[in-house]
């Protein structure tokens, strides 16, 4: 390897984030909050909050630090502008910003000086009550406050929009309200501290949600602490030599508990939500993506997930929402405003390739070994969701699952590169729908061979040869027709006149990946994204410099995204070519430490011989799901970890970078076991499981991999 595992130059940023479950507030750096900047406290996709300003004695505080010592816990500390620059000031206020189902803040007021001080604070407050979709930047006009009624050490708030009413209350004990918020005749004696906690509660058609974080319980005993508790405690724990990727591993970790959104009935269910700021919320792609890559962090994360896709997946045909039978949906929205949502609806099914994941993520639960009678009861929804692939997803019986949305209410295109311009030809023409994309039929091979190992574990051999034959007919297919020779490399897609889509694009990694790639084409694909064109030195671009639709800083013609790349590696890895795969992950876990630990949802597509530091997309997710659960699909690609439960064996043969050093993960769920791994560049040892399992010390090769029936 050619560069090593140094240290890179951070990034900061300019907004905080706290969130749980599927509410959240974004914020300023000092903890202040304007309504016409994309920021606010949102709960069921509403800004409850859109004006958040906190005043001592009519000047703003002077921020000295913010933190998020938890996802959910930001912590603002500041002092109050009544000195000189000859006598400072002596007052120092502390905000404590709790944010659950509404928000909770506690303002800690202190005096350093021995003499009594005493200030006014105002709470500047103000809600449009405006739904997420308005807020983020180019979805619509933002709404006006809405004036705000004065209570009893209380202000309230709310709106109406068709059938559904939104409102939000904030009050605190000692508080005096007024039109414009909250104020408090502070007066601190000297040594000493005053203290307040003002709640902010979401009204939904006129009820009040119940705080996450109620003044009279301990913050370390509420529901999202408890929560939190409980996941840092389940989950395996890594130790490495590398400091760096030990942050960044725990950081990994830490976001994907935040972004777990939970089912308020029993068993207490668990899926992952896409991302923050604005996808909040469970997307089928993004959430099945994102909990495989972190089975080996908790394997009920991906459960949950498919679990909750099971219970919402389609059953009737619905032009406007695209729901139909079997299929697996794209996201869901709580907002009020359904006419901003896609589709028209709370649940939008507008994907093609969420319903073959589900497949591939439920096969890969069985293949751990793990919840097997629930994952058993998921087989029904398999057999429904590869009924979907059949019956709808192959619009016109050609072998290939293509998308064409049937209303203008509809995403146009369908695959993850979901953008307008998303799909272009080489010469930067964008193609036209229906269209067929590489990675898609990547993920129904996938499905299929997947679907043919749980028939042939039951015994069902004839179904077992029906699903193969399936796989093995759409993989000749496929390299016939996508494959073009005279390039090099796989067409991104086939366009409604089934024309090869001939850019140069990163959707081959997923193709790598799920091994339909013939052995004699890998070495093209190697070559194509590793070449300048593709690799910048922090990851795989989503298109070729070269390509005419080209550009650094779009959303999917040029930036580099996390969880592609790591699909990459991942096949690349598969087919033997060790040296890539170790490149892009020394690539994107340097990009990490630029963001202190943290991957953002993409990154501009600029060379790292350009630029010395990773530049960010401006209005990238983080924490976002698959980009923090990249890491740990990284790790695993690096072990040559796969387990084969049913078969009684797991394959690991570490291919670890020698500048790592020794990796140790305790804890790893395996069956109905703990098994623990240490590793180095050279070997691998794993304790911990039952006798009768085999530990294959050998890298899988396509035809012995773990999509394989040979």
């Amino acid at each position: 390897m050619t560069s090593s595992w140094n240290y890179v130059p951070r990034v900061s940023g300019d907004i905080v984030t706290a969130l749980s479950g599927s509410c959240f507030c974004v914020s300023g750096p000092t903890g202040e909050i304007d309504a016409g900047a994309p920021q606010g406290l949102f709960v069921h996709d509403t800004r409850i909050v859109s004006t958040w300003r906190l005043w001592a004695d009519y000047e703003p505080i002077d921020l000295l630090r913010s933190m998020t010592p938890e996802p959910y816990h930001a912590v603002f500390f500041g002092r109050t502008r009544s000195g000189t620059a000859d006598a400072p000031s002596s007052v120092v206020v502390r905000i404590d910003r709790y944010v659950g189902t509404g928000m909770r803040e506690d303002i800690t007021v202190r005096n350093v000086h021995r003499h009594p001080v005493r200030c006014t604070i105002d709470l500047g407050i103000g809600a449009d009550l405006a739904d997420l979709f308005e807020v983020k930047e180019g979805r619509g006009h933002i709404r006006a406050e809405v004036p705000l009624t004065v209570l009893e050490h209380a202000v309230a708030a709310e709106r109406r929009q068709g059938d559904h009413r939104r409102g939000v209350q904030v009050r605190a004990r000692d508080a005096v309200a007024h039109e414009r918020g909250l104020r408090f005749d502070v007066e601190v004696p000297g040594r000493g501290e005053w203290r307040t906690t003002v709640e902010v509660h979401a009204t939904i058609d006129g009820d009040e949600l119940p705080s996450s974080f109620p003044p009279e319980t301990p913050v370390d005993q509420a529901l999202p602490a408890r929560r939190m508790s409980t996941w840092r405690r389940s989950s395996p724990r890594v130790l490495t030599q590398d400091l760096w990727l030990q942050r960044i591993l725990w950081r990994s970790m830490l976001d994907l508990g935040a972004l777990r959104i939970f089912d308020p009935g029993p068993p207490d269910t668990s899926a992952v939500a896409a991302g923050a700021p604005w996808f909040m919320a469970l997307f089928g792609r993004d959430s099945l993506i994102s909990s495989y890559f972190a089975l080996p962090l908790d394997p009920s994360l991906a459960l949950g997930t498919a679990q909750t896709l099971a219970r919402m997946q389609g059953s009737k045909v619905d032009r406007l929402t695209e729901e139909q039978p079997g299929r697996i949906l794209h996201e869901v929205r709580l907002g009020a405003t359904e006419e901003l949502m896609l589709g028209g609806g709370r649940i939008y099914y507008g994907t093609a390739d969420a319903t073959p994941l589900f497949v591939v993520l439920v096969g890969e639960l069985r293949r751990w070994g793990l919840h097997p009678s629930e994952v058993a009861a998921l087989w029904p929804h398999m057999d429904r969701a590869l009924a979907w692939i059949e019956d709808y997803g192959d619009l016109d019986g050609d072998g290939f699952v293509e998308y064409q949305r049937t209303s203008e209410r509809g995403l146009v295109n369908q695959g993850w590169k979901d953008s307008a311009d998303g799909i272009t030809f080489a010469d930067g023409r964008v193609a036209k729908p229906p269209i067929a994309l590489c990675e898609v039929q990547a993920y129904v091979y996938a499905a299929y061979l997947t679907r043919a190992h749980l028939a042939r574990e039951s015994g069902e051999e004839s179904e077992a040869r029906h699903w193969a034959d399936k796989s093995d007919r759409l993989k000749r297919r496929f390299n016939q027709q996508f494959w073009l020779p005279d390039r090099g490399w796989y067409a991104l897609g086939l366009d409604a006149d089934k024309r090869p889509i001939d850019s140069l694009a990163s959707n081959q990694g997923h193709a790598l990946w799920a091994g339909i790639v013939d052995t004699d084409k890998a070495p093209g694909v190697a070559r194509a994204l590793m070449s300048t064109d593709m690799f910048t030195g922090w990851g795989v671009r989503t298109l070729g410099e070269s390509m005419g639709a080209y550009n650094p800083m779009s959303y999917h013609n040029g930036s580099v995204w996390p969880h592609d790349s790591a699909f990459a590696a991942a096949g690349l890895m598969r087919y033997g070519f060790v040296t890539e795969a170790q490149r892009i992950a020394q690539a994107l876990l340097d990009g990490a430490m630029s963001f202190d630990g943290r991957l953002p949802e993409l990154m501009c597509g600029f060379s790292r011989s350009e630029l010395s530091v990773p530049i960010p997309y401006p209005t990238s997710c983080s924490p976002q799901a698959w980009a923090s659960a990249a890491p740990i699909h990284l790790l695993r690609t690096l072990l040559r970890f796969e387990p084969w439960m049913q078969q009684r064996k797991v394959w690991m043969a570490p291919a670890l970078p020698t500048e790592l050093g020794t990796i140790h993960v305790e804890d790893l769920r395996l069956d109905s076991t703990k098994v623990h791994i240490t590793a180095t560049a050279e070997r691998g040892e794993i304790t911990g499981l039952p006798d009768d399992i085999q530990v294959v010390r050998e890298a899988r090769s396509p035809l012995t991999s773990w999509f394989s029936t040979r």
